[in-house]
């Protein structure tokens, strides 16, 4: 979030990942893509969660408070978290095969399979912040999920996520963000444009957020 050998790009499930799908098309690609997640992602260079623990860390108080890693599918985002100082991270995701790649990194606190739209089981102010790292977009969750990310955060809460090059074409990525800081019920720290998947010349942009 390649495979031992690469036939082509058209052949890869990252050629794939940014159709337009239903939430139950979307859990099934990536239960299939599970096993081979990392290695197509790493032969490709994917540099945004790296990116957005690295800005995270930039602006937390401190890394001893949890950490919900929304979306982290084999958990490299958690990875990432771990190896930026965050010492208690939690993760969801909706797809099974993802999240028992994920439990053998060893990085969680704890994981939980989640169906689409399913409410928050925690309360406002549980996580000091939440990652969406490459989680909204095309091929992936609607943009209406920003909204349940930001109200399941407390007061002075972060939010980090990311929007791909992809997410970027659609003003109303970047509009819901603008609804929320526009109107002073949320203050944008961080924004910034860099590599995403190197390997395709795809990039994204990089957000911190926080919950005022």
């Amino acid at each position: 979030m390649g495979f031992p050998k690469f036939l082509g790009m058209s052949d890869t499930f990252l050629d794939k990942a940014y159709g337009a799908r239903d939430a139950t098309s979307t859990r099934k690609l990536y239960d299939d893509w599970a096993a081979s997640y990392e290695a197509e992602l790493g032969e490709n260079g994917y540099a945004t969660p790296g990116r957005c623990a690295k800005a995270l860390a930039q602006f937390s108080s401190g890394k001893q408070a949890p950490v919900l890693d929304f979306g982290c599918g084999t958990g490299l985002s958690g990875l990432a978290l771990k190896l930026a100082g965050f010492e208690t991270i939690d993760g969801i995701d909706l797809s099974a095969d993802m999240l028992a790649q994920a439990r053998d990194k060893a990085v969680y606190r704890s994981l939980l399979h989640i169906e689409a739209g399913q409410p928050f089981t925690h309360q406002p102010g549980d996580y000091a912040a939440i990652t969406a790292i490459g989680v909204i977009g095309a091929g992936a969750a609607p943009i209406s999920v920003f909204d349940q990310l930001m109200k399941g955060l407390g007061t002075g809460g972060l939010l980090v996520f990311s929007f791909n090059d992809h997410a970027l074409e659609d003003p109303a990525h970047e509009g819901r963000v603008c609804e929320w800081t526009d109107c002073g019920a949320a203050r944008l720290l961080f924004r910034e444009h860099g590599d995403h998947i190197p390997g395709i010349d795809l990039k994204s942009m990089v957000y911190v957020i926080e919950k005022k």
